[in-house]
């Protein structure tokens, strides 16, 4: 895992600027650094030693000198890549998946793209042709920012290398404050800082001549497949076992110890007894049992004979860490799992250099409990929409009693009440709280787009959840879930691998049917049967809980309370909402 960061175009201080952007980065590679200038490129490395520790150094070229290469992350089919472009007659001088990654795109241009198992953000000069390309993975596990500044195009891991690029003018994008309040993230390509843009998932860029285009190369599209539920379950779940056990073990390569993030869960359950990991760790709070997952993961690290690292994290140290947490994420995240996770990432990077980690499971498998919930909806599909609309419209005007939020969410289409796992403010409340008026689309009609793709591709044969997994995979899981994954442990130098997000296991899990995600009465149905000898029958039933942080008991006390207020009247907060408005919710 490294970092990453460059610029186009002539400048008589390019070392010491490239140099700058390095040192903004240096977390995300401590062990080494490396730069690359010419008259009209200049590339910067900064490097965390996972695989050839020897001999992996960046910026690299291609065999034929033409390409050089700065790459964030990891490709686990390198040696089966590697082995092809042998036959082809290029030769290789390091061990490292940089030289094969450089080597395939020599090879194959951006097809090479198609042939990637892994995860990377990647940059790359081709000096015969003048350009560069960038490119983000198919999930957006690794992150890729541009921005154009004063006639250089300007690329890094982190919006803070970009910042310490002369000449950027730093101002508030209101839109993604907009759409942030929404969804807890901003979804949108230009992020918080108002021409700076982040590289979407599954996307390339190609930068030529004082110009740029972005095309699509992968797109993760759900296509359900029908089949003899009886029949095939026991075909299906032997299926998966073996796909996840290859994955599992591409992700486990590396030259130093790889350690796993252990939850009282499934996913980290299974990665963490089934990969061979020596190591795990676990974080938790000391307020009651609800807010601590510890001796639930004890139990499985128990059976797995893992050597179990326990954090267990304070109130008033998760207070201290909101400010370091907020510089590592670059941008507003909503989310406090996030500082449990930069706890956890902390404790594993006190022992090893890399660990496995459960995300994607939920979004490929169907483990949200919301996901339910058009099952639950289905007890009143009998009466006409047009009247479910009606009473939705009176059941607004109720007291927040039983029942409410059914009525209302029953008078609604899918496109018009889902737009991700978090839903925090509304439009009407957004405009009641920010000073600036409304500018940007509201959330439905910002996803509108999406959701009319959706129907065109499958010409209507998408369930209402399988809509909800497809919002998710392509807004939930990048915005948030591997945004918070990337920055909390890269803030302390240490590689997050995440298995379930390869693209052998997102092939499989793309063609199940509803039917085998949620099934007698639980979530990630197949999933569970295919894992369960890996774990206590007690963790394998479990409903999905999600990271339980006690936010909402220490706001209930005075000390948390005055602060928050404090902060809601504050000048920094009265830029940008009416300071009134916040403390009347």
């Amino acid at each position: 895992m490294c970092g990453i960061c460059g610029f186009t175009g002539y400048r008589q201080d390019q070392k010491t600027v490239i140099e700058r952007m390095m040192k903004a980065i240096e977390h995300r590679g401590p062990d080494s650094e490396g730069s690359f200038c010419r008259e009209k490129i200049t590339l910067g490395f900064r490097r965390l030693s996972i695989i050839d520790l020897e001999d992996g150094q960046q910026p690299m070229e291609s065999a034929d000198g033409n390409l050089h290469i700065v790459f964030n992350g990891e490709i686990y089919d390198y040696k089966e890549l590697r082995a092809e472009l042998e036959a082809f007659g290029i030769s290789f001088c390091t061990h490292s998946d940089t030289e094969v990654l450089i080597n395939t795109i020599q090879q194959y241009g951006e097809k090479a793209l198609d042939k990637l198992r892994g995860m990377f953000g990647f940059a790359v000069w081709n000096e015969k042709e003048q350009t560069l390309m960038l490119a983000r993975d198919f999930f957006g596990i690794k992150p890729v920012y541009y921005a154009e500044i004063d006639g250089h195009f300007v690329f890094a891991s982190e919006i803070k290398s970009i910042l310490a690029f002369p000449g950027y003018e730093r101002k508030v994008n209101q839109k993604a404050l907009e759409q942030y309040l929404s969804f807890q993230y901003s979804p949108l390509e230009e992020t918080f800082f108002k021409g700076i843009y982040k590289l979407m998932p599954g996307h390339m860029l190609l930068y030529k001549n004082g110009n740029y285009e972005i095309k699509t190369y992968f797109k993760p599209k759900l296509t359900p497949g029908q089949w003899d539920y009886k029949t095939n379950m026991a075909q299906l779940r032997s299926q998966l076992s073996e796909i996840l056990k290859d994955s599992v073990k591409h992700h486990m390569l590396s030259d130093v110890e790889v350690g796993a993030f252990l939850s009282g869960g499934v996913d980290s359950g299974y990665l963490a007894s089934a990969s061979g990991a020596d190591q795990a760790f676990t974080v938790g709070f000391d307020e009651g049992d609800r807010y601590s997952e510890v001796n639930k993961a004890a139990k499985v690290a128990e059976k797995a004979s893992l050597k179990h690292h326990v954090k267990i994290i304070s109130k008033q140290e998760f207070l201290d860490a909101l400010p370091d947490v907020m510089y590592h994420m670059d941008e507003p995240l909503g989310d406090a799992s996030a500082v449990a996770l930069y706890f956890l990432s902390k404790e594993a990077a006190g022992h090893v250099k890399v660990v496995l980690s459960g995300e994607g499971a939920d979004e490929l498998f169907g483990g949200y409990n919301i996901y339910r919930e058009p099952e639950a909806l289905k007890k009143v599909a009998w009466i006409p929409f047009v009247l479910r609309r009606a009473v939705r419209k009176l059941a607004a005007k109720l007291p927040d009693v039983k029942g409410r939020d059914f009525l209302i969410r029953a008078g609604m289409k899918v496109e018009e009440r889902f737009i991700g796992n978090a839903y925090i403010y509304r439009e009407k409340e957004k405009a009641q709280i920010l000073k600036n008026k409304v500018t940007g689309p509201s959330t439905q009609e910002y996803l509108r787009p999406f959701y009319e793709e959706l129907e065109a591709e499958n010409r209507g044969s998408l369930q209402d959840m399988e809509k909800m997994q497809s919002v998710d995979l392509s807004y939930w899981l990048p915005g948030d879930i591997l945004q918070k994954a990337d920055k909390m442990s890269m803030a302390h130098s240490l590689e997050v691998r995440v298995p379930f997000l390869d693209k052998e296991v997102f092939n499989f899990a793309a063609k199940l049917p509803k039917e085998a995600k949620i099934a007698a009465g639980t979530t990630k149905y197949i999933f569970r049967k295919a894992v369960s000898k890996f774990l206590p029958q007690e963790t394998d039933e479990r409903k999905k809980l999600g990271f339980p942080i006690p936010i909402r008991v220490w706001l209930r006390q005075d000390d948390w309370y005055q602060m928050v207020t404090d902060l809601f009247t504050s000048k920094a907060a009265e830029e940008f909402f009416r300071t009134e408005e916040l403390l009347s919710f």
